[in-house]
């Protein structure tokens, strides 16, 4: 909806000038070189974002381009909690309360958030649920799934990052793994000039690797998505598919939905046998109660980021039936994962990157 995106702007912009304006009580005894040099610096970082964005092609990825993706992006969070914090000092002042150097504290706190936030993002969590099934498969009675989400590689989630990742997740020795989509950021670029697939191709489990698109691999292109997974990777690409996996297990991948004519989950299911155990993938958690009438055993997906930063996980409880974590409804398993890394800014503050194990029950 470009007018959502436009009052977005407009708040940004608008936000960014109260900042400004409120700098002037801190700047007003410097020199007239110094508040020109401010102003530039200060503006450029605020129209930053909309350059990155209107730019998704941007130079060849070295590390200059990584830090400017990350100042552009990361100045929308610096907007949010600077904003936060002076109109709280406003409202003292209602009170007749005041202090010495609001806006340079201010400041101060906002930049130690800001760093919390991205030694916090640095460290996903491991998160571990033990499911019972109660439906047969062949082989071992349990097994041990490690299911992802929206990791974005390209100018943020970097080689060395996935490295990081790839490292976490082979660690637990999975018998399945499962990406829920937005494995790529916004656009191919900086995966193929970073030979991410190298990364990628570590990935290795006994009943395979499998991921379906979010809508990021939209934005990147789903045809270039779809075709870099399958020719580059040896990750299993599923799109409105199903497969079957050796133990019997029915393997669920849906479309995003940005394809107004994927299928729904009646569509897909209709054929399976009643009594095989079957995983749902379905990156953004709308309508579960399709997964509960079509009798899945668990549906893994991804997409809200539990909102990335407080207080935008509260707008993400309010959207979602479910905007993170685990939820049973009839026989159906239920999992909205935070997602292992972000999109754009590198902070989480009140939300956790994690990684997700299923360990899995069979009769």
């Amino acid at each position: 909806m470009p007018w959502f995106f436009l009052i977005l702007a407009a708040l940004y912009i608008a936000g960014n000038g109260y900042i400004y304006f409120r700098s002037w009580e801190m700047l007003r005894t410097f020199p007239l070189l110094w508040k020109w040099v401010f102003s530039v610096c200060y503006w450029a970082g605020t129209f930053s974002f909309f350059y990155l964005f209107g730019h998704r092609e941007l130079p060849e990825f070295n590390p200059v381009i990584h830090i400017l993706y990350y100042i552009g992006t990361g100045w929308l969070i610096f907007t949010l909690y600077m904003v936060l914090f002076l109109l709280c000092t406003d409202l003292l002042r209602v009170f007749n309360i005041g202090f010495n150097y609001r806006f340079i504290s201010c400041f101060v706190l906002t930049i130690l958030l800001l760093t919390g936030g991205y030694i916090h993002y640095s460290h996903p969590k491991k998160e571990v649920i033990n499911i019972d099934i109660n439906k047969e498969v062949t082989g071992k009675k349990q097994i041990r799934v490690v299911a992802i989400s929206d990791i974005h590689i390209g100018y943020g989630t970097t080689k060395e990052r996935l490295q990081q990742y790839i490292r976490m997740i082979q660690a637990e020795k999975p018998d399945l793994i499962l990406i829920s989509g937005d494995l790529i950021d916004s656009n191919l670029k900086p995966v193929r000039e970073q030979r991410m697939e190298q990364e990628l191709n570590q990935l290795q489990a006994p009943l395979g690797v499998f991921m379906i698109p979010g809508n990021h691999e939209y934005i990147s292109g789903i045809g270039k998505s779809r075709a870099f997974i399958r020719q580059q990777t040896s990750i299993q690409w599923l799109q409105d598919s199903v497969v079957t996996l050796p133990n019997g297990i029915q393997l669920i991948g849906r479309d995003d939905r940005h394809n107004p004519r994927r299928k729904s989950i009646a569509q897909l299911t209709d054929t399976l046998p009643a009594h095989a155990p079957s995983i749902l993938l379905d990156h953004q958690p709308y309508h579960l109660e399709e997964a509960e009438q079509a009798k899945i055993d668990l549906q893994f997906s991804g997409h809200t980021h539990d909102g990335q930063i407080w207080p935008l996980n509260l707008i993400t409880d309010h959207l979602f039936e479910v905007g993170y974590g685990y939820k049973q409804k009839g026989n159906t398993h239920i999992y909205v994962s935070s997602g292992l890394s972000l999109w754009g800014p590198p902070f989480r503050i009140g939300t956790r990157s994690e990684m997700v194990i299923f360990n899995i029950n069979f009769q």
